[in-house]
């Protein structure tokens, strides 16, 4: 991997992390507000999240 492309990796490592801790807090006013209907939108997030993992699986094995 060469500079440039370690440097934009990098740059999106630290993105990601401050968006996940924006998540969370957003997570944390929901739950704090309606712990229903939070769980029903964290389930939702977590069937589409499983699609994600099977679709990556699929393309890691169609790269071999």
């Amino acid at each position: 991997m060469n500079k440039n492309t370690k440097k934009i990796f990098d740059n999106i490592e630290k993105t990601r992390s401050k968006n996940n801790k924006n998540w969370m807090d957003l997570l944390r006013l929901s739950f704090d507000s309606n712990p229903n209907e939070t769980l029903k939108i964290i389930s939702e997030i977590l069937k589409k999240d499983e699609k994600l993992i099977k679709l990556a699986k699929k393309l890691k094995k169609s790269s071999k």
